[in-house]
């Protein structure tokens, strides 16, 4: 069965499909050692690697690079070879950008600049991240870090108002919320839940 996940297909499947359509087009090359060179085994040890990477998540071209690069794969059959994967479709760096961003802004609750610094980390082109961050609805992002406060409220009931504030609005700091947001939906929340929290804005970390 596969899985819903356009990117945990069978990737070796999609190799061989790949190969046999542009076969007859391109012929392979003489299996000659002599004519093959060294470069033969070290293409086939990197379209092993890439295939382990690509099964079960996708990755981005940047990781898979860097991965190369670790085993000691040659620049230049790597550069070929992820070029090869990008033309069918087992890489692409702005379908993984809008499903990371989708996955971690409704499974985590990470705001825009969390997601962007993520992104930033795998090595996603800045405006493929920004074209995959303007999906994300502003309301959504109020909504995930009200959703956030709340299920926090019950670990600060025992602890002063001041260390509160200080909680909630420094946990929604480290997922990426902006100041104006944060205030804003701690003030929000603390005063449904009872409390007093005129002076969110002085603690706000």
């Amino acid at each position: 069965m596969h899985s819903s996940d356009p990117h945990s297909g069978d990737v070796h499947e999609g190799v061989a499909a790949w190969l046999g359509a542009h076969g007859p087009a391109s012929p392979p090359p003489p299996e000659d050692p002599e004519a093959l060179g060294p470069d033969a085994d070290a293409e086939a040890v990197a379209r092993k690697i890439l295939l382990d990477q690509l099964t079960g998540r996708a990755r981005s071209r940047s990781e898979l690079a860097a991965k190369l690069a670790k085993k000691a794969v040659p620049e230049d059959v790597a550069e070929r070879l992820l070029t090869r994967f990008e033309e069918v479709g087992l890489i692409d760096d702005q379908e993984f950008a809008r499903s990371w961003v989708q996955s971690r802004q409704s499974g985590k609750g990470l705001a825009r600049r969390a997601l962007a610094q993520e992104l930033r980390r795998k090595g996603i082109d800045d405006q493929v991240a920004r074209d995959a961050l303007e999906e994300v609805d502003p309301d959504d992002e109020v909504e995930s870090a009200r959703i956030l406060v709340r299920r926090k409220l019950r670990s600060v009931q025992r602890v002063d108002r001041n260390t509160a504030i200080r909680r909630l609005t420094g946990m929604l700091a480290r997922k990426g919320y902006p100041p104006g947001v944060a205030i804003r939906v701690v003030r929000e929340e603390l005063e449904a839940a009872g409390h007093d929290a005129d002076d969110v804005v002085e603690h706000f970390d």
